[in-house]
C-alpha cells in the first residue's frame, strides 16, 4: 500500500484536443503519479467527462487546498466542471426508508463492516420499523410520520439532510413521493432503488403485476431522483431470470436481493467517484 497521498479529479467539459494532455502535463510537472485514468468523449452531445486517481511521489503534492488552486487555471482554461478531493473522502449521506428493511439493511451492513466508504449522518422514515436496526448500529433514527402535513415533513428532512451537511439522501425504499420543489433543491444529490428494470411496472405491487403478466425478468434500477417519478438518470440496473414456476413470493424474494445489491453498487460507486452526470443519463467509470 502506498505511504503516499492520493486523490481523485473528475472533470465534465466540452471536448476539444488537448484535455488529457493538459491533465497528464499538469500532474507530471508535480511528480503526480496516475494509478487509474478513464475518459469517455460523447460526440452527439460534444462532452468530454474523466476521472483519474493519482498519487505524490514527493512533496510536491502534498495540499489538496493547494492543488485546487494551482488546477483552478487548467479548469478554467477548458470551461470544465470539476472536482479534485482525497482518495479517502467519504461522502456524508443520509439515508430514507420506509417499513421495507432489506436495502437499508444491507448498506448498514456494509458500512459497519468497512466495505462501504461512506459516512452515514442518520435515517430518515415515515414509520417506526427501522428504528431498533438503526440505533444498533449506532446511528440516529428520525421518525417523520407521513400522517402530518407533507410540507412540513419535507421541510425537516430537508433541514436535517443540510444540519448534517449530507452530500447525498438515498432513498432505501422510502415510500413516498418527494415534491417537485424537493427534488430540485436535491438535484443530482437524491438516489432511489426502484423495484424495476425501469420503466416497467410502476406504483403498487409491482412483483404481483409482473406475475400476472408472466414475466421472464425481474430486475431493479437505481437512479437520480428527478421532477418526472421514477425517470431520472439511472446510475446502475441488474436482472435476474425466471420462469412459469416462481410465484409472486418467489418474485418478491429474488427483487429484493437484486434491490439491495443494484442500491449498495450505486451508492460505492458514487463514493468513489465514478458517476457524472450527462444530461439525461450518466456516465458510470467502473
Amino acid at each position: 500500500m502506498s505511504v503516499f497521498p492520493s486523490w481523485v479529479l473528475t472533470l465534465v467539459c466540452a471536448d476539444r484536443v488537448g484535455i488529457v494532455a493538459a491533465v497528464s502535463r499538469f500532474l507530471a510537472e508535480r511528480g503526480g503519479f496516475i494509478t487509474d485514468s478513464q475518459q469517455y468523449a460523447d460526440r452527439d452531445a460534444g462532452l468530454f467527462f474523466m476521472r483519474v486517481a493519482f498519487e505524490a511521489t514527493d512533496g510536491r503534492m502534498a495540499d489538496t487546498e493547494t492543488l485546487r488552486a494551482e488546477f483552478a487555471p487548467v479548469g478554467a482554461a477548458f470551461a470544465m466542471d470539476w472536482s479534485l478531493s482525497p482518495a479517502d473522502h467519504r461522502p456524508r449521506m443520509l439515508i430514507a426508508v420506509s417499513k421495507a428493511s432489506h436495502c437499508l439493511a444491507d448498506l448498514l451492513h456494509r458500512w459497519q463492516t468497512g466495505t462501504l466508504a461512506i459516512d452515514i449522518m442518520g435515517v430518515v422514515s415515515n414509520h417506526p420499523n427501522m428504528r431498533r436496526t438503526t440505533e444498533w448500529h449506532g446511528i440516529p433514527y428520525h421518525e417523520l410520520p407521513a400522517n402530518g402535513d407533507k410540507a412540513v415533513q419535507e421541510a425537516t428532512l430537508l433541514d436535517l439532510f443540510e444540519r448534517t451537511r449530507s452530500d447525498y439522501l438515498v432513498l432505501a425504499r422510502y415510500m413516498q413521493v418527494l415534491s417537485e420543489e424537493l427534488v430540485e433543491r436535491l438535484a443530482g444529490r437524491c438516489i432511489n432503488i426502484h423495484h424495476s428494470f425501469l420503466p416497467g411496472f410502476k406504483g403498487a405491487r409491482p412483483y404481483h403485476r409482473a406475475y400476472d403478466r408472466g414475466v421472464k425478468l425481474i430486475g431493479a434500477t437505481a437512479h437520480f431522483v428527478t421532477a418526472d417519478l421514477d425517470e431520472g438518470p439511472i446510475i446502475e440496473q441488474a436482472v435476474e431470470r425466471v420462469d412459469h414456476r416462481a410465484t409472486a413470493d418467489d418474485m418478491i424474494r429474488i427483487g429484493r436481493d437484486i434491490e439491495a445489491q443494484v442500491l449498495a453498487r450505486a451508492v460505492s460507486w458514487m463514493a468513489d467517484r465514478r458517476v457524472l452526470l450527462n444530461r439525461g443519463k450518466t456516465v458510470v467509470f467502473r
